[in-house]
């Protein structure tokens, strides 16, 4: 597995993402770009975190970054998500896996003793210049979206 540190060019991605468009990281070169990586669109958690993003968009579009959150759904369902909770934060489907791999989110995941592989909720702050600037790991929600901001703003 590809662990990526801080410091390390951000791998390549490139996505579709909900509304019928498309986000390539390096359209993005001269702006900060948040990757967020989430197990599953419309579950608890996962609803939270885009949640609490999409309630700091434009204090993040002030900080000149673009917040993507990224897992396995299809689009449509990306779609749905977004509607029914009012998200403002772009949405991307990585449904062959192969982003969620690149970036080493991929991981053997323990539940009830149970395993299974899944996504770990991972952040990364990729600078202007398509570095990776802060990496968060096993993220827990709750306040998360506000330590990124400021690591964003900080920049």
């Amino acid at each position: 597995m590809t662990e990526l540190n801080t410091g390390n060019p951000a791998p390549a991605l490139v996505l579709a993402t909900d509304g019928e468009g498309q986000f390539d990281l390096a359209a993005h070169k001269g702006r900060k770009v948040v990757v967020y990586f989430y197990p599953k669109a419309d579950t608890p958690g996962c609803t939270t975190e885009g949640q609490d993003f999409s309630a700091l968009a434009d204090q993040f579009e002030a900080a000149n970054t673009v917040v993507i959150g990224i897992s396995r759904d299809p689009v449509k369902k990306l779609d749905k998500f977004k509607t029914k909770h009012g998200l403002k934060v772009i949405l991307g489907s990585d449904e062959e896996g192969v982003v969620t791999e690149a970036w080493g989110v991929w991981i053997l995941k323990k539940l009830y003793g149970r395993e299974y592989m899944g996504i770990e909720r991972a952040t990364f702050l990729i600078d202007s210049q398509g570095a990776i600037a802060g990496v968060w790991h096993n993220v827990k929600v709750k306040g998360h979206a506000s330590a990124v901001l400021k690591a964003a703003q900080a920049l």
